[in-house]
């Protein structure tokens, strides 16, 4: 589509429909104008912060690219709208219960993150889900609302109920989910120790299952969750105990990023009929927890593809409330609080990762001559043969003789019977023909599957100053397709396809698949470089689960963050800075002293000097320029 609009004058809607951000962006993000993409904090109708502004900002405040970008205007618009969409499905339904929703801290452990959730959710009681001691501590240091849940998942050891049971004797709403057998002892054992009757919720091994990535999170073989007859167990102990009043909440967890409301539907259908049966066995009960799901359409086709959604927001609020009323109304049985953990959908819109281009590889076109040298090999002269036999007729055809001859010349190459002058030749005309099959491809009705991929192997590549491994493990890990966008010169047209690769020294770090108007496709539509200029793009809705799980590769740190908080009148402020990590900062993570590198070079400067090879001055401006080099930002500094 966009190379159709070449010969014509390329708009904003054409940059719209392409890139689809009007399809994904949830209403957060447009293009304005001038061909920037604009922030819309407060959605279409709200005022519009173009990115473009925004970069200018960071660089006056001395922030290089990669900067990863929080706009704390989304993360509060996000959690009202799954409050206030659960309420409007309860006060039409009916429903006699309340919804509590929590975030899973494991989405995104930032502490500025947690901090801004629990902040934005106090007017709603929006708790938080912990599973492990570190994430429990964190979230008792940040939560103040006693009405809030705090959902305790995970594997448990002694000290982990210990300092939840401390937590409930302050006063915490918390509840301890079982996730195995085993786990029951060690919490009525401690539970007696301190002196608390506990609030006990028991996970459960649904049948039910979701497809996608993590289908596997669900279903009667999932790695987390108790059996029924485990269950049943569990409620015969607590009869025995005489705390049976302790169970409250029944919790299951299909899997994240479920994209068909029908697995969404079963599940809490299958849910509501368990929790139907430990009312019956005496448990007071009173929460059920539906674990996440609750998806992100990342590539705006609103379909149930593994990175879509078939459901909006008020769809799933609304079959969530019906399917558990379908079940308990049967037998008049008291409507629970519902509890979801949600955090993809909480947290994905909430930041964006803003880079610069640094360099590009293009394939050049060669202007291929009319007539060879006479000591031009046979393989390059079929080679020039087949430029000149192109046509329509024959594209697969000719593509194949020229992977052939070009083998043939490699070959000779190889063995020594060619020069590298004469090997670069036949290579150039190579391309030439490559480029020409490309073109004419277009023009067949139906293009042989050969060739489909053609545009693939001309694609740029365009050099990110980032790295994938460190920002967007989940595009490397389970090719996880996230918008990647320019953000600016969207009143242009594109005429470059290219795939993006990061600065670290791993073929791994790229991205070659990307969000397209009729699926994924393997190369995105870029604007060429311009002399002098910076070129920006953004990856969005990396919110959810990316800051938390990037490594080290390279010793690539941690991004600058910034967070900004958008006004009533269109203003913006930057409310929020971390600077990304030092060289020095990286080297400690993996056990180096950045004291003894210095000291260390300055032994080997020394015995330079002594050596004649250097002066005492150098001696001085080499080592300063080693101590700024562990001062310095991970990535590239311009």
């Amino acid at each position: 589509m966009a190379h159709q609009k070449a010969l014509q004058a390329w708009t904003i809607d054409d940059s719209l429909e392409l890139y689809g951000i009007r399809h994904w962006g949830a209403g957060f993000f447009d293009i304005g104008q001038n061909g920037d993409v604009v922030l819309c904090p407060k959605g279409q109708d709200g005022p519009k912060i173009s990115f473009m502004e925004i970069i200018a900002g960071l660089h006056e405040r001395g922030y290089d690219m990669p900067v990863l970008l929080r706009i704390e205007n989304i993360l509060t618009s996000r959690i009202a709208a799954i409050h206030e969409s659960f309420r409007k499905a309860i006060q039409t339904l009916g429903y006699h219960g309340e919804y509590r929703g929590v975030f899973p801290v494991k989405v995104n452990q930032q502490q500025q993150v947690i901090e801004k959730i629990v902040q934005a959710g106090t007017a709603y009681h929006h708790g938080l889900e912990v599973g492990s001691k570190g994430e429990l501590l964190a979230a008792l240091s940040l939560i103040r609302d006693r009405e809030a849940c705090l959902v305790c998942n995970g594997y448990k050891d002694e000290e982990f109920f210990k300092l939840g049971l401390h937590a409930h004797r302050l006063g915490y709403n918390v509840f301890f989910v079982l996730e195995m057998p085993g786990e029951l002892e060690v919490l009525l054992k401690q539970a007696s120790n301190v002196g608390v009757r506990p609030n006990i919720g028991l996970r459960s091994k649904l049948s039910a299952k979701a497809s996608g990535h993590w289908s596997d999170s669900g279903g009667e073989r999932s790695t987390f969750g108790l059996s029924i007859s485990e269950i049943v167990d569990i409620v015969d102990t607590l009869k025995e105990r005489n705390m049976l009043d302790c169970l409250k909440l029944l919790h299951y967890h299909l899997g994240s990023q479920i994209s068909n409301i029908r697995d969404i539907r079963n599940g809490v259908m299958e849910g509501a009929r368990l929790y139907q049966g430990l009312v019956h066995e005496g448990a007071p009960m009173g929460f059920l927890n539906l674990g996440g799901g609750l998806a992100v359409d990342y590539d705006g086709s609103h379909t149930s593809y593994s990175m879509s959604r078939n459901y909006t927001l008020d769809e799933y609020c609304t079959d969530v409330v019906e399917a558990i009323m379908a079940i308990l109304d049967e037998q008049n049985i008291p409507h629970p609080h519902i509890i979801t953990e949600s955090g993809r959908a909480t947290v994905a819109y909430y930041s964006v990762l803003l880079f610069n281009i640094l360099d590009t590889s293009v394939v050049e076109e060669f202007a291929v001559p009319e007539k060879l040298s006479d000591d031009m090999p046979d393989a390059v002269r079929n080679l020039h043969e087949v430029y000149s036999l192109i046509s329509l007729r024959n594209l697969q055809e000719c593509y194949n003789d020229a992977i052939y001859y070009r083998d043939e010349v490699r070959k000779l190459f190889s063995t020594g019977q060619i020069t590298l002058r004469i090997r670069t030749f036949g290579e150039r005309i190579f391309w030439a023909i490559i480029m020409r099959i490309a073109r004419e491809k277009n023009h067949l009705k139906h293009i042989p599957r050969e060739l489909e991929d053609i545009d693939v192997s001309l694609a740029d590549i365009y050099y990110g100053n980032f790295s994938v491994f460190q920002s967007l493990p989940d595009s490397w890990a389970i090719d996880q397709l996230f918008p990647v966008v320019p953000v600016h010169r969207l009143n242009e047209f594109p005429s470059r396809q290219g795939i993006i690769s990061d600065i670290t020294c791993d073929s791994d770090g790229r991205i070659d698949q990307f969000i397209g108007s009729q699926g994924m496709k393997m190369t995105l539509d870029l604007h060429p470089l311009k002399k002098g200029e910076e070129y920006y793009l953004g990856v969005f809705l990396v919110g959810a689960y990316q800051e938390t799980m990037g490594d080290l590769h390279n010793l690539m740190g941690d991004t600058n963050v910034v967070s900004i908080r958008a006004d009533e009148n269109g203003g913006y402020q930057y409310v929020r800075e971390i600077r990304g990590d030092s060289v020095a900062d990286v080297l400690t993570y993996v056990e180096y002293e950045p004291r003894r590198i210095l000291e260390d070079l300055r032994t080997t400067a020394e015995l330079a000097v002594r050596e004649g090879k250097i002066s005492p001055s150098e001696r001085y401006s080499i080592l300063q320029a080693f101590e700024d080099g562990l001062r310095g930002y991970t990535y590239f500094e311009r």
